[in-house]
């Protein structure tokens, strides 16, 4: 199961026009260039500062998977912030957001309609407001819960309620059970 938050990292890492460092010693040397330190990249990393310092020269070559996985984690986390910046910014204010989901969805309704949760496949583009939304509360550290809720509301206003030609009565929608979730630009 892929999160929100995931899901629109990966959708902004699509925009980036060069690849990211692939080997260990590239990653480390564009992590300390990054934070100024190796002391500073071996904490954030939970390694030691002689094993940075190994990796930057050179001298060790394969990091465990876990560490291959957190330096490659944080390296995606910084590189190219323009261009990070660049395609967040037309996402949320010209060209909106592609969800492609298959997740459990239902929602509030007044009595006499099924609004049973069921599983459903969904590919709907969302309106520049609705990516702002969601970039912004990522950005600022929220919950995937609350990415959740916002990607719901979104649902809600453009798949559900069609931008108000339709189930106008429609009171939440429910986005759980998460099976494929992916953004696009």
């Amino acid at each position: 199961m892929s999160t929100v938050g995931d899901g629109l990292d990966k959708a902004v890492q699509k925009a980036f026009t060069r690849p990211a460092p692939k080997s260990a010693g590239a990653q480390m040397r564009y992590l300390v260039r990054q934070l100024k330190s190796t002391r500073a990249v071996a904490g954030m990393l939970g390694i030691s500062q002689r094993t940075v310092e190994r990796y930057v020269k050179g001298r060790l070559k394969q990091p465990r998977p876990e560490l291959a996985a957190r330096m490659e984690a944080e390296v995606k986390k910084r590189w190219q912030p323009q261009v990070r910046a660049r395609a967040k910014k037309k996402a949320a204010t010209t060209d909106g957001i592609l969800i492609d989901t298959r997740a459990r969805l239902g929602y509030v309704a007044p009595i006499g309609s099924t609004d049973e949760d069921r599983v459903r496949h969904l590919t709907v583009a969302l309106p520049p407001r609705h990516a702002a939304r969601l970039f912004e509360a990522r950005d600022q550290g929220a919950t995937d819960d609350r990415l959740r809720q916002i990607t719901a509301e979104a649902l809600k206003e453009t798949y559900f309620q069609d931008g108000g030609r339709r189930a106008g009565s429609l009171e939440e929608v429910r986005f759980t059970d998460i099976e494929h979730l992916e953004f696009d630009l």
